[in-house]
């Protein structure tokens, strides 16, 4: 998403001195003394060492459908406290108004009536579960995690890219990157004073049973998998690990008279809260998709029922709909009373037949995203993209316009790589991690900065060839 004649901001270099930028002034010069030889074979152990422990991911759709590791760069990313302060206050902004968003859709529907989002764009939208309806979940919270990716263009210029509000991933990966950085590299975590991330999982259990309180006051919380075959299952056993809770798949629960019960060895357990990392089609066959092996017969039902929590709740997906982000600065004006602190990307409605128009004669220069897509699939960016791939996915936008939106190419910042030749500049993005609990919304300090390897992509995606890196706030 950038343009090949704008020049980009480095994030550690300041281009007046050719020297540090503040927040990277220490780690610049540490890097200035190391050995470069040495620092690649600590990269190759930091490989080995993401092997040994198991951390990896599936890609679907490939002929090679197998385990793989997400590259892991060791040179950390770096955000002042100040920079974080600014972040921070603008994610718990629009978290809380994503929150209030969606009690409304399925409630009341006062933006609808207000004239600000059309109905059409709610109420036939495929993320919309009509069985949501006049369903208040425990503790008023439709979002209990929330994952918020961000993109830099310049030092005080911060654009929310998407928002997660469905099952966000990731954060097994931030945890374990800073474990793998604290165990190489103990030096730079005396002489840098850098805010922690390792007590995020019990942050989610408190979170967690905070927002179950109405049903149970020590409430027994369970994760939910599809299975060992899920892309993320490294996530979901790392979680339930952390935690000290059990991790189930549907098979392992059953309801009865409208509880849900885990089943075990020993015999039978009510659960209370289930963090559940399966989409809303798979949870319960009697209530969603009837061929589901994945999800719970009658599950949905004791939700409906106030009989437990499920996070996210179901139908959260349509705060994440692409076409509704294009709204969200009026969404946040609607519900929180003020203008957004954080800046959205201007975004083109290709069911629009205006923006089409607009889009169909600048396809080059735009990036056009499925409206439902994830993980850089389907996605076109214009000005890297071959004449044919352009025409082919043109004949794709006339066919169905409403599947897409599209956007301006951004000059995305970038952060310094090790590679075989030296440090390179890389983009990058930011996914920070939200926790929602009926008092409190909290942003861990940090999250997952996702790096695009290869020399001139934009796509940081896993799936698409990306790594990842470690995030540190400063804490002064």
């Amino acid at each position: 998403m950038c343009k090949a004649n704008i020049a980009m901001f480095d994030e550690m270099i300041d281009p007046d001195s050719d020297g540090a930028r503040q927040p990277y002034a220490s780690l610049f010069e540490w890097l200035n003394e190391q050995n470069f030889r040495k620092l690649c074979n600590q990269s190759k152990q930091a490989e080995e060492l993401f092997r040994r422990i198991g951390i990896t991911f599936n890609v679907y759709g490939q002929k090679d459908e197998q385990e793989r590791l997400i590259p892991f760069d060791i040179i950390p990313r770096i955000l002042s406290a100040q920079e974080w302060r600014v972040l921070e206050a603008g994610i718990v902004q629009r978290v809380a108004a994503i929150n209030a968003f969606l009690d409304d859709v399925y409630n009341a529907q006062e933006i609808i009536k207000a004239g600000i989002i059309p109905s059409e764009l709610i109420n036939r939208n495929k993320a919309f579960l009509p069985q949501m309806c006049g369903l208040k979940p425990p503790g008023g919270i439709y979002t209990h995690v929330v994952g918020v990716d961000i993109v830099r263009t310049d030092v005080n210029e911060f654009f929310v890219l998407e928002d997660n509000a469905r099952v966000p991933s990731g954060v097994s990966y931030m945890i374990e990157n800073r474990a793998t950085m604290l165990q190489m590299f103990p030096e730079l975590f005396t002489s840098n004073h850098i805010k922690q991330v390792s007590n995020y999982p019990k942050q989610l259990f408190r979170s967690l049973a905070a927002g179950a309180r109405d049903i149970a006051d020590n409430p027994n919380i369970a994760v939910l998998t599809p299975g060992i075959f899920n892309s993320a299952y490294y996530e979901h056993s790392f979680l339930a690990d952390e935690m000290g809770v059990d991790l189930l798949q549907g098979s392992d629960l059953e309801v009865r008279d409208g509880k849900v019960m885990i089943r075990t060895t020993a015999g039978i357990e009510p659960v209370d809260v289930i963090y559940r990392r399966i989409d809303d089609e798979f949870i319960d066959p009697l209530s969603f998709d009837p061929q589901s092996v994945l999800g719970t017969p009658g599950l949905f039902d004791a939700y409906r029922s106030g009989n437990v929590m499920l996070a996210n709740a179901p139908g959260s997906g349509i705060a994440d709909d692409k076409a509704i982000y294009s709204y969200m600065p009026a969404i946040i004006e609607f519900y929180m009373g003020a203008k957004p602190l954080l800046n959205n990307i201007p975004t083109w409605r290709c069911g629009n037949p205006d923006d089409l128009g607009y889009v169909l004669d600048n396809l080059a220069e735009l990036v056009v995203k499925e409206v439902h897509g994830s993980g850089g699939y389907g996605m076109l960016v214009g000005p890297a993209s071959s004449h044919r791939e352009l025409a082919r996915f043109r004949q794709k936008l006339i066919a169905k316009p409403d599947n897409y939106v599209a956007q301006p190419t951004l000059s995305l910042s970038t952060v310094p790589i090790l590679t075989k030749a030296g440090l390179a500049p890389r983009h990058v993005d930011l996914r920070p991690f939200v926790l929602v609990s009926p008092n409190e919304i909290s942003v861990t300090p940090g999250g997952l900065t996702r790096v695009a390897l290869k020399k001139g992509s934009l796509v940081v995606n896993s799936s698409q060839g990306g790594g990842t890196k470690d995030t540190w706030v400063l804490e002064h």
